[in-house]
């Protein structure tokens, strides 16, 4: 094989490092009046972002932060959160955004396993940190962060966040280092053990970013995410850099709404008054939305969504359609930055109505540029995309997280034979659209044959009296599995499990399910169990229907 040309750069030519200040360029060239806006309490412009992240960065340093050393955040959705995504890593630290919804005991795990050096905390989670305080093993400081006053507590504080800036230089050098250096750190909880520590790095950020823009804004006809939208996260923003979206939208330069702690009321009152266009989150949120009492009167034309995190049901996404939101799901992982598939509508599906693209939307979407994906059986051999077949998904692309800290066997393990295993089963069809069938934890094996709990759920959400829905498969003597369905009334409609059972078999009979996938325990229940970040629980599920079992 011939060897590929590499040519010597000219005399004094920059190799220009893929690092996360270059992210920050462009904003407040194109809007430096742009606003950042923090719930009903700040605003501010993009200006005033790239000044304010200076002084972070000098505050930082003034503490004694120094390169390689990790910041942990605890923090609504805020502008301090913003600031923090650019500030710390552009020092060359790593930022660890500490999932506020963990136990005591979990929260404590993740910050000593990512030996964290200085902690950021919003007053709201002093409490916690003082119950801990005395088992964090590496902690130097605290850094206070007060949106009314500052509360006294007995931790060793080394300032209020807004005095510090106030105090500190509004310039800073930012230095040039190796783009692959880790930016961010966060935790993923899993089915069993402790969470499992995920990085990535400036140049996997970037990459993350730059694709994103175009993935989200230049596909015409669907578009995303443009320079006069007006952008508010709804997916915490320490989970998965709250999508990679606030990088997206700060290098855009375009209107950003940070609404602090997430209330449905309060985030539909945003909407309205901010005139928001895109948001991203779970189904479970969008449902809490669709629900609250705001949204009975409140007008979400236009209000494009991208859902992702777990299976939007043609339920949920019908009903958001009807209220004039457009629905897109997205797919991606913790380990994977997240961006993998977006929904991606072609002729004759981009002509037909809104309601009648909710069967499309639903779909996990198309790969985005620079992904390799393809689907594999259980002994590795790939699968024809042929729509029918089924197999887990593995990926490559240039930013998913090159394993997990300090657990290497874990990471040999998501990177088997060079592919990024995801756990997923999927079809692919010829043109490339993905469905997703059903996590391979979560696939319910009965009498020989596999029933997807995916497809369960999205038929029974098309119920009109359904608000919410889960499906898990539990142990049986004869069938190995059975299903089990928990389902959540709309509020003010009467359903019981017998209802359910006539609207299944009428898919039935269409041959859209076999009848033995009609689950033989329907149960009518309040709620659902959620994780921290809103998915649906199937694991505690399980553990809870199989106490019930016990005589």
């Amino acid at each position: 094989m011939s060897k590929t040309k590499i040519i010597a750069p000219a005399e004094g030519a920059y190799s220009y490092p893929l690092l996360i200040k270059s992210l920050l360029l462009s904003g407040a060239r194109y809007a430096p009046e742009q606003e950042i806006v923090y719930a009903d309490k700040l605003r501010y412009n993009y200006r005033t972002l790239n000044e304010r992240i200076r002084r972070l960065a000098n505050a930082l340093v003034n503490a004694g932060v120094k390169a390689g050393d990790t910041v942990a955040l605890l923090d609504w959705d805020s502008h301090r959160y913003l600031e923090c995504f650019f500030a710390v890593p552009m020092i060359g630290a790593v930022l660890h955004t500490v999932n506020i919804r963990l136990s005591p005991e979990q929260v404590l795990y993740t910050m000593n396993h990512a030996e964290d050096d200085v902690v950021l905390v919003h007053d709201d989670f002093l409490p916690l940190m003082e119950q801990i305080h005395g088992e964090l093993t590496t902690v130097k400081g605290f850094i206070q962060l007060s949106d009314v006053g500052a509360p006294a507590t007995g931790l060793p504080v080394l300032g209020e966040y807004e005095a510090l800036l106030a105090r500190s230089e509004p310039h800073f050098d930012f230095p040039d280092f190796d783009e692959n250096s880790v930016a961010t750190l966060f935790y993923t909880t899993g089915t069993t053990g402790n969470p499992k520590g995920v990085y990535f790095s400036h140049r996997q950020l970037v990459l993350h970013t730059l694709n994103a823009v175009g993935t989200l804004g230049v596909y015409q006809g669907l578009p995303l995410l443009r320079s006069d939208d007006v952008y508010m996260p709804i997916t915490p923003m320490f989970h998965v850099h709250a999508w990679g979206v606030p990088y997206v939208a700060t290098l855009m330069g375009i209107k950003q709404v940070y609404p602090g702690r997430y209330e449905p009321n309060s985030l539909v009152r945003l909407h309205r008054d901010e005139k928001v266009t895109f948001s991203h989150c779970v189904p479970t949120i969008l449902q809490m939305i669709l629900d609250c009492k705001e949204a009975t009167q409140a007008d979400f034309t236009g209000w494009k969504l991208l859902l992702g995190g777990s299976a939007l049901t043609h339920g949920v996404a019908a009903q958001a359609t009807a209220k004039g939101m457009l629905v897109h799901s997205g797919y991606g992982m913790s380990e994977t930055c997240p961006l993998i598939c977006l929904t991606h509508l072609r002729a004759p599906e981009s002509a037909q109505s809104a309601q009648d693209q909710v069967a499309a939307r639903i779909k996990t979407g198309v790969a985005v540029p620079m992904v390799e994906m393809k689907i594999i059986d259980a002994f590795g051999n790939e699968a024809p995309h042929d729509g029918e077949s089924q197999g887990e998904i593995v990926l490559r692309a240039p930013w998913l997280t090159q394993g997990y800290l300090k657990e290497p066997e874990q990471g040999a393990q998501l990177w088997e034979n060079g592919w990024m295993h995801t756990g997923d089963i999927a079809s692919i069809d010829a043109l490339g659209v993905v469905e997703i069938k059903d996590r391979l934890k979560d696939v319910i094996k009965t009498g020989g044959e596999w029933i997807s709990s995916l497809e369960l759920e999205s038929l029974i959400s098309e119920h009109p009296a359904v608000a919410s829905v889960a499906v898990v498969g539990i142990p049986d003597p004869q069938w190995g599995e059975r299903p089990i369905a928990l389902v959540v009334g709309v509020p003010g409609e009467d359903i019981a499990p017998g209802q359910l059972e006539i609207h299944l078999h009428h898919y039935v009979e269409s041959g859209r399910i076999n009848k033995w996938a009609i689950p033989k325990q329907i149960r009518i229940v309040d709620d659902i169990p959620k994780t921290s970040v809103g998915k649906i629980n199937k694991r505690l599920i399980r553990q809870e229907e199989l106490a019930r079992q016990v005589p």
